[in-house]
């Protein structure tokens, strides 16, 4: 569903998604549809959504049937390519489909919106960031691989959350760009 075609019911997709990849319960994939449409969830959202999608106060978004989603612009980016072969195609849980093992992204998603999840006692939190940032980083990456946190830091100068906010202290940041650990107060 293209950022420049009509939206869909967000039940459609919901039903799409379970029956092609995904085959969980409805809740599970409407409540990440949700959270991608959510500008003060997402940095960059990947889901441009009609209708009410929560709010930062804690409000619930509408029933899936009352909401409308597509894909919003950026995710354009995250399936660019797709046709080139540029990635594995590996066949779907039943076998009817094949889908891309990975996505074959311009956009380092994981880096730009972060993610948050906790497996076998384990919680991981990364933060999300600057596009412009990143990019700039990963370039200079490229330039010099032997790059140092410090220089690096010079291009990725910290988390930017979609709310905004005022980062108290640099400390936290540099402790966890240089062992993984670390804490940051907004």
């Amino acid at each position: 569903n293209d950022w420049n075609k009509p939206y869909k019911k967000s039940a459609r997709v919901v039903g799409d998604v379970i029956g092609k990849y995904h085959p969980h319960g409805d809740i599970a994939v409407y409540d990440t549809i949700v959270r991608m449409a959510q500008d003060f969830s997402m940095r960059y959202m990947l889901v441009d959504g009609q209708g009410n999608f929560g709010s930062v106060d804690g409000d619930s978004a509408a029933a899936m049937r009352y909401t409308e989603v597509r894909m919003a612009r950026i995710s354009h980016e995250l399936l660019a390519d797709l046709d080139k072969e540029t990635v594995d195609w590996v066949p779907n849980y039943d076998g009817t489909e094949m889908i891309p093992a990975v996505m074959p992204t311009k956009v380092p998603n994981l880096l730009v919106n972060g993610s948050s999840g906790i497996a076998v006692g384990m919680a991981t939190n990364i933060p999300p960031h600057n596009l412009t940032e990143i990019v700039n980083g990963c370039l200079a990456l490229i330039e010099n691989g032997d790059l140092t946190i410090d220089e690096l830091m010079t291009y990725i100068t910290g988390p930017d959350f979609p709310t905004g906010g005022i980062i108290n202290g640099r400390s936290g940041i540099v402790q966890a760009y240089r062992t993984g650990r670390g804490s940051v107060y907004v």
